[in-house]
């Protein structure tokens, strides 16, 4: 049976209307669909009886100089992968039919989660993506949506939104799935070359770097991140936009690690923006109760 394409959403929700007794498992993505976010869909049809993904490139959350003409689209592929992996529906908006326009309602988050990290250069990024979330989630009204943790910033957003709002759904983080270097799979890595896939790769090792210092006991924040320029300094073509410490719910700084902490990275190879980020957990001496 193929795979059905929906275009609005209420040829989508009209579908849905008769599978409302089954879970339904939700993946939105931009397409250009990887391992990352088969690893979504994955998740989503094992944990519920149908599964939804959405391809909505956002113009919401493209500033005036990124790269919206130009993000890759694949929907040809993408609905190869997405019939071959098992989902149930496929929903591929139009702006139009989103509402994009001077007049639509936004979604602002709490100011503080958006003071660091890609919300410091990226004004208005995230309430793009909190407001197409937030229409993509009343639309479908899965009973759980599927989120990369690669975009950790993005994440603790959601998720706050939906508890603050009251929005009846799921948010579940999914591991980042990487390629053998330790690069995390990103729809922006077709832009690199192969020798820019390779240099990009220096961003996990530092990130693993800055671990086995945190590892070893290091707590403070400067120590941490100092581990990290060390190992991008083999990498000079890689430019550093920034590099955080932060709490992994509010994304506030941390000068100490006490609890478990978001490490952050974003940077460009051959002007591609990468971004990507580990949990740095507090170093606890074991000992033996016998």
């Amino acid at each position: 049976m193929d795979l059905p394409i929906f275009t609005t959403p209420s040829e989508l929700g009209h579908y849905l209307q008769s599978h409302r007794s089954q879970a339904i498992g939700f993946v939105p993505t931009m397409g250009a669909l990887h391992l990352g976010h088969q690893s979504l869909i994955d998740r989503a049809r094992h944990e519920n009886t149908l599964a939804v993904v959405s391809i909505f490139v956002n113009p919401l959350q493209f500033g005036a100089n990124e790269d919206l003409d130009q993000y890759p689209r694949q929907l040809e592929i993408d609905r190869v992968i997405c019939e071959t992996a098992g989902v149930d529906a496929l929903f591929v908006p139009t702006p139009e039919s989103m509402g994009i326009n001077n007049t639509l309602t936004q979604i602002i988050p709490p100011p503080l989660m958006l003071s660091g990290l890609c919300g410091r250069t990226r004004v208005g990024h995230f309430q793009g993506v909190a407001t197409i979330v937030t229409k993509l989630l009343n639309i479908v009204q899965p009973d759980r949506a599927y989120f990369g943790e690669k975009d950790s910033q993005q994440l603790a957003i959601i998720r706050r939104i939906v508890t603050d709002l009251n929005i009846p759904v799921d948010i579940v983080g999914c591991p980042t799935l990487r390629a053998a270097s330790g690069l995390a799979h990103s729809s922006r890595n077709q832009y690199l070359s192969p020798t820019g896939k390779s240099q990009a790769a220096v961003i996990y090792r530092s990130l693993q770097q800055a671990r086995a210092v945190a590892n070893s006991g290091e707590v403070h924040a400067p120590s941490i991140l100092a581990a990290v320029m060390t190992e991008l300094a083999t990498v000079p073509e890689f430019e550093l936009e920034y590099l955080e410490l932060v709490d992994r719910h509010s994304l506030q700084s941390l000068d100490t690690v006490e609890n478990s902490a978001l490490l952050a990275i974003a940077g460009r190879i051959e002007n591609t923006r990468l971004i990507d980020n580990i949990i740095i957990e507090p170093h606890r001496l074991n000992y033996d109760l016998e």
